[in-house]
This record gives C-alpha cells, structure tokens and sequence, in this order.
C-alpha cells in the first residue's frame, strides 16, 4: 500500500481506502472477509456513514482487536428515522445516532466525524450555524473524534465548507463524469436519471476550484462516487465513447489535487484484491486520457495531472509541478504558504528542466511543458 498525509492532522491514509455500503444487508460471514482482506493489503481507511446498528455491529465485531488498523469515518446525522439512509439536523437525534455508532462499533473514539451530507446552502446553515458544528467540536475537543470531516456532492457548498475553517477533511464525489457536470446540476440525480451528455463538455471549473482550494489550505479528500454507481464500468450506461475500468477510475481520482484516499466499495476479498491490484498496474492500463479527450476537444493546452508525460530524464514529477503551478496562479499567496512546501518538499524541481521535450512529445492535450517548468521556477523560485 501507499499513504498519503491527511493534511495537518499527522495521520496517513492509504490510498485505496474501503467504502462500506454494499456490506450493508450482508451476513457477517460476508463483512468479516471483506474487512479481514483490507487489512491484510494494507487498506486503513473506512467510511461507515450507514446508519442502521446491525451493519455498524458486525463492523464492529469483524476489527474487534484490531481498531487501531483503521481509520474510521463515522457520521453525523445520517438516521434512519423515515427511510433507510436519511438526514437529521435535530441535535439531539443527531447526537443518538453518533453516540450509537460508537456503541455498535465497540470503540470509544472515531477518528474523523464527518458532518453528514452539506449539499446546498440550507444544509450548510443547519450545520455551521447551529449546535451541530459546536457538538462536533466539542467530541474533537474531548477526543472522542481526532478531526472533523464533512461529505459533499456539490462543488460550490465543499468550497464554502472547507473556507471555514473548522474542518479537517472533505468527502466528495470525484469521477471523470462528474467533473465534467457543471456545478449547477444535481450529480446524485446523474446516477438514476443518466449523463446527460449536451451539457458535459469541459471540466466544471468550480470543481477543479474546490479541489486547489482544498491542496492550498491543506484540506485533504476522500473520493466517494469513484465508479459512477458502477455506470462508468458499464458500455450502455457511460456517458463516454467507451468504458471505464476500475483503475482507470481510481487513477483519475488520485490524480486530483488533494486527493489522498479513494474509498472504493466492496463486499468481498475478491474485490478489495481488485481494488488494491491498482497498486501494481501497468501505467498504459491506467490512462483515462483517451477518453476525456474522446468527450471533449477543448483540452488543448490544460494540463489534467494524468502523468502521460513520464518518465522525465531529470526526474520532475511534472503533474505535480504543474498542480501545484496551478494553484498558485489561483492564489498569489499560494506559494508561500504550505503549497509552496509541498513544491520544495519534492526531488527535483521545474529549475533541474533540461528543456529535452520529451514531455511534450507524450502529452495527449498538448501542454506547454517547457514554459510551465520555466514559470513554476520563478513562481516559487527553485
């Protein structure tokens, strides 16, 4: 496995991480495997924001002496009251359900508890300016949770989310489908109505917004959402000339600024070793680029961080460099803050450019390379 830092709290994620919805309703026999193969590869990173106690049970029986090997998700505000996955914003029920996650789980702390569900301006006044943001602060004071998260679908809502300060990490739909939606369009209804391919023609920029947003204030994010529900695997429900695997998925995620961890559904040892053969793939079989160019003409000069361009005989992680790049021409202040230290922190830099173009042969969107390397240099200058 490999991990990535979360931010500023001092923990480290893998990044392949587990989702567990589609354990829910499934016998213990079915968790306790699905769990036991995460562990086993190294996976430490588990979203459960399902509210019912028998899955949060056998959860909690299947890490039994083993909690300290992953780190949870656990929500607040996701019930069950009126349907199987609902919302509360009512203090008190949210505090029941939290108080029972901790129970069901046998464990008496939760390492990020996640502000359930902030998708529109009327969820984010019910949750920051009310007693459900300071029930939250209060757990991380008494640590009972070690961060505050927050789960997101839409772009413009996370943004204003991550700009207050208060939380630590962010859980948001990421997939090369739903980048391309603008923001003003309701991504979960894409998942039972379909793509609708006329309005899906660059990448939302609102997105890309929030994800350098995220990389400069240190906010790190989990996917959700990585396979579309499953209709970015499938020829008859992609939006895309083409299918998806599931690699070429969780490639395009980890590819985003700020991502760190990819919390991919599964509900067997055969998927969670599906998952993890990503570590091992063969780059060409990890390329999303085909089909991002094969939706959109408009790429031509943006560079979309797929690292198509390497290797570089100076050793620059150009994707990296150029992200970060990015974010800094977003943010004057950027590169002095800690986007700046994550550039420095790097092996070689834009300045070790040897200007071979080598890069700029391999680029399938036609980046300008070379000029990026000489700007990147000035901008943070090294």
């Amino acid at each position: 496995m490999r991990y990535r830092k979360l931010g500023k709290t001092g923990m480290e994620a893998g990044i392949i991480g587990l989702g567990t919805e589609h354990l829910d309703g499934k016998e213990y026999e079915v968790v306790k495997e699905t769990l036991d193969a995460a562990m086993e590869n190294g996976i430490n990173m588990m979203d459960v924001f399902m509210p019912g106690s028998d899955i949060r049970r056998k959860i909690g029986k299947a890490i039994k002496g083993n909690r300290d090997k992953f780190m949870l998700q656990g929500h607040i505000g996701s019930t069950d009251i009126n349907y199987q996955y609902d919302i509360s914003r009512d203090l008190a029920t949210c505090k029941k359900y939290f108080e029972g996650l901790l129970t069901d789980l046998g464990t008496d702390y939760i390492d990020f508890g996640m502000l359930f569900f902030i998708d529109s301006e009327q969820h984010f006044d019910e949750v920051f300016h009310s007693d459900i943001v300071r029930y939250a602060e209060s757990l991380k004071q008494k640590g009972v949770i070690r961060g505050i998260g927050a789960s997101s679908h839409n772009p413009v809502i996370a943004k204003k989310v991550v700009e207050t300060g208060i939380v630590d990490l962010l859980m948001f739909s990421i997939n090369p489908a739903f980048d391309m939606i603008p923001a003003d369009v309701d991504a979960l209804n894409t998942l039972s109505e379909g793509f609708d391919k006329s309005r899906m023609l660059e990448i939302d920029k609102k997105r890309l917004e929030l994800y350098k947003t995220c990389e400069t204030l240190d906010i790190p994010i989990t996917v959700m959402k990585t396979l579309g529900g499953g209709k970015l695997l499938s020829k008859e429900q992609t939006p895309f000339s083409k299918s998806l695997t599931v690699n070429q998925c969780i490639h395009y995620a980890l590819t985003r600024p700020a991502v760190a961890s990819v919390m991919v559904g599964c509900q067997s040892r055969k998927q969670i070793e599906e998952a993890v053969s990503y570590l091992n793939a063969d780059p060409a079989g990890l390329d999303y680029t085909e089909v991002i160019r094969g939706m959109n003409s408009d790429f031509k000069g943006s560079c979309v961080y797929c690292n198509h361009c390497q290797p570089c005989p100076a050793g620059i992680d150009i994707a990296a460099v150029t992200k970060y790049l990015d974010i800094a021409v977003m943010d004057k202040s950027a590169a002095d803050k800690g986007v700046g230290q994550h550039y420095r922190e790097l092996s070689a830099h834009a300045s070790d450019c040897i200007e071979c173009g080598s890069c700029e042969e391999k680029c399938p969107f036609s980046v300008p390379v070379i000029e990026n390397m000489k700007n990147a240099a000035l901008v943070f200058g090294i």
